[in-house]
């Protein structure tokens, strides 16, 4: 079993010496030691953020404590304790079929400042991540990208995708489902609890999603120091007939030039069914002075377009937002639910070797899966990053056929359509 405490594990040790014959130092740095502060302003540069305040570095160091955290450091440097790459890495679990997950071994921060490009530190880091998740046992790694061209060189893959939508409410008539529970305007101290609370009834019926944490649920309340826009957020929950809270809608209101035509900027939208979805899309697109409602990281299809009178009214920008690396294909494949049996030897071109090889994939009317190595001549070919975006379903075999990134018949590319098509579309509704 994978551990979930992964801040002891080892250094690579290929990495280490890697970096160590190009005159640079591979080490953990411990939250809670003198090292964390550079450490984030290594990151907050990264990531062209500004300089943290001692506050803010506080704030974090709670946030990340449980984090593995490592730096590549230059101790020729001008300034030697500033790490001059990053990465932030942890335990967690990704939902693969509604109520089932798997351990993943989640990645952020990935930084390399720009004095010390194109010196392999990247590649030493994010394989050294990789090989360590791999021996620790982990069957999945994951990250969510800023920039999509950099990932893919070391097996990630898109596997889930997310739209930024922009409704304009003038042309938004509500004609969705009428709600009979309750709306109430909810304190931002009270948001941590309450948005975990509906995160986690949520997050595990959906294919993509992973636990949030503390430091998330208070960046979108506007609990943490750097936030901006504190003063401008403000929440309603919603409540069932029973009295259960079911909905959460975080959100600001920035004015434009006319002030009767606001935008509503949603930050967090969470809905434990139906009923509460409508209720909080409906009070965001008839709340008062608004002209347009923002909302990212809805589904690829939002369901919102829908629930008005003209479907044109809603944009939605499609974006790859998930992405995953197969480090174990058997157990891998062997998570999650099927929609239909498949008899098939996939054969995975892996260049870092994890899920290199031949694989007998045998999924039975129930749609139970046995994975196994075998010397069977492979009926699919595609390399390991296709394997990633077709774990959860949220690709098809022949689309990535299409592009040339699987190799088949079509009637069997067809079959894999069919087994893998998912429950539920894939989404991560939060960046981590």
């Amino acid at each position: 079993m994978a551990p979930t405490q992964t801040s002891t594990l080892p250094l690579d040790t290929a990495s280490s010496n890697a970096l160590a014959e190009s005159g640079l130092e591979y080490a953990l740095v411990d939250p809670d030691g003198d090292a964390f502060a550079p450490f984030l302003r290594s990151v907050s540069r990264g990531f062209l953020g500004e300089e943290p305040t001692a506050e803010e570095v506080e704030s974090a160091r709670k946030s990340l404590r449980d984090r593995r955290l490592t730096g590549v450091f230059d101790r020729a440097g001008a300034v030697p304790e500033a790490p001059v790459a990053t990465v932030d890495s942890w335990a967690s679990e990704l939902t693969v079929s509604p109520g089932r997950t798997l351990p993943l071994w989640s990645i952020s921060a990935v930084t390399v400042a720009p004095t010390h490009r194109r010196r392999g530190i990247a590649r030493a880091m994010l394989t050294g991540e990789l090989r360590t998740a791999a021996a620790a046992g982990y069957a999945l790694a994951g990250l969510t990208v800023t920039e999509a061209t950099i990932y893919g060189r070391w097996g990630f893959s898109p596997a889930a995708w997310a739209s930024d939508v922009v409704v304009d409410t003038s042309r938004a008539r509500w004609t969705g489902p009428v709600a009979p529970g309750r709306l109430d305007f909810v304190a931002p101290e009270s948001l941590p609890e309450r948005l975990a609370a509906v995160h986690e009834r949520i997050r595990v019926r959906r294919p993509g999603a992973v636990p949030g944490w503390e430091g998330r649920w208070r960046g979108v309340a506007g609990l943490t120091p750097e936030s901006k826009d504190a003063k401008k957020i403000r929440a309603v929950a919603y409540r069932d007939l029973d009295g259960v809270e079911r909905g959460i809608l975080v959100y600001t209101l920035d004015e434009r030039e006319d002030y009767t035509a606001h935008d509503l900027q949603v930050r967090a939208l969470f809905a434990d069914g139906d009923e509460s979805l409508a209720a909080l899309w409906r009070f965001a697109l008839e709340h008062d002075l608004v002209a347009r409602v923002k909302a990212d990281l809805q589904p690829p299809a939002p369901p919102v377009q829908w629930m008005i009178s003209d479907r044109r009214a809603v944009t939605a920008t499609l974006t790859d937002h998930h992405w995953l690396r197969v480090l174990d294909v058997p157990r891998a494949l062997a998570s999650r639910d099927y929609s239909g049996a498949l008899d098939m030897v996939f054969g995975i071109d892996d260049p870092l070797g994890f899920a290199h090889g031949a694989w007998a994939v045998r999924i039975d009317a129930g749609g139970a899966a046995v994975v196994e190595p075998t010397d069977a001549e492979p009926d699919v070919r595609m390399p390991v990053g296709a394997l990633a975006s077709l774990l959860l379903g949220g690709v098809r075999a022949t689309e990535l056929a299409s592009a040339g990134l699987v190799a088949g018949e079509p009637a069997r590319l067809g079959e894999i359509d069919g087994a893998f098509a998912p429950a539920a579309t894939p989404l991560l509704d939060i960046w981590y």
